[in-house]
């Protein structure tokens, strides 16, 4: 078993079809095919059903390719170990962020790491908290932004920022002549959330005794969509504090801190807890700290040295 043979693997994959992943690999079908073969015969299994259409792994082959994943990240890792730090800011650089961060962080992201750091090539996709920590572990992605605590021993959690929640409460509604709105109060009535679509939740939802918390009620979807719901069919709803900078002025006026307590959340760069780019690591620090408020960043972002 080669390591080159762990790259062949996981091409096709990714494409789903031996001849486009002997293209990716620089390798005739027939080459590319010959080298699976002598894995699969070497394994005594077959990792790929090849009358599917498209090629799909099967059962033992999804967890070999899985694994395949981890080894060629590890052995990049030890390459990496010899690369001076202008080497180590070069190359891809792939994040996976939560969607109720990626409209805050991403645009200034690729200003930032485009002019600081030319030779890194920046991915970013967006996706539910569960999905990054599963990339993380299968080392398809480098790093995640997303809504600490973590609390999990196999990855590394680094906290960014610290934010509040505020409502945004259409002109239309009782709490909008209010300066401020209870915390007690705001799920007391019908609140536009994401989560298993977009809905307004009912209060009846919520188990005795049972918390709310942002999380449990917007698992995905972008925070404008939201706002723009509450414009045109009145309510409210809940949006992170740096979103607040997004909008318009006249929608701006909308907003409401809720009080007693302060709803907040902190958002962290989590990475696996072998990861060994601390060079990228403050690229991206770097960078957020050009983007979020100071005040939302004073006693929470740590750079320099990290124990990784």
């Amino acid at each position: 078993m080669t390591l080159q043979q762990l790259r062949y693997i996981v091409a096709i994959d990714d494409y789903r079809h031996f001849g486009k992943a002997a293209e990716a690999c620089g390798l005739t079908q027939s080459t590319l095919s010959l080298m699976v073969k002598k894995l699969e015969d070497e394994l005594d299994v077959r990792i790929f059903d090849r009358e599917a259409h498209p090629v799909t792994p099967t059962e033992i082959g999804r967890k070999i390719i899985d694994r395949a994943k981890v080894v060629l990240y590890n052995a990049e890792q030890i390459s990496e170990l010899t690369r001076t730090e202008k080497d180590l800011l070069s190359g891809s650089l792939r994040i996976a962020l939560i969607s109720t961060v990626a409209s805050v962080l991403v645009p200034g992201l690729f200003k930032n790491i485009s002019t600081q750091y030319p030779a890194l090539s920046l991915q970013t996709e967006e996706m539910l908290t569960s999905t990054v920590k599963e990339k993380l572990r299968k080392a398809e992605v480098d790093m995640g932004i997303l809504a600490g605590p973590v609390n999990e021993a196999d990855l590394l959690e680094i906290p960014l920022y610290h934010e509040r929640f505020l409502a945004y409460v259409s002109p239309g509604n009782p709490a909008y002549a209010q300066d401020c709105i209870r915390y007690e109060t705001i799920f007391k009535q019908p609140v536009w959330i994401i989560r298993d679509g977009l809905r307004q939740w009912d209060p009846t939802e919520l188990g005795r005794g049972e918390k709310v918390t942002y999380e449990r009620f917007f698992e995905g979807g972008r925070v404008g969509t939201l706002i723009q719901v509450v414009n045109d069919n009145g309510g409210m709803t809940i949006i992170p504090e740096t979103h607040s900078n997004l909008i318009m002025f006249s929608q701006q006026q909308c907003l409401r801190p809720i009080v007693d307590p302060v709803p907040s959340r902190t958002i962290s760069l989590v990475v696996r807890a072998d990861y060994i780019h601390e060079a990228k690591l403050n690229a991206v620090v770097d960078a957020v700290k050009r983007i979020i408020p100071g005040v939302l960043l004073d006693n929470v972002i740590r750079k320099g040295h990290l124990t990784l």
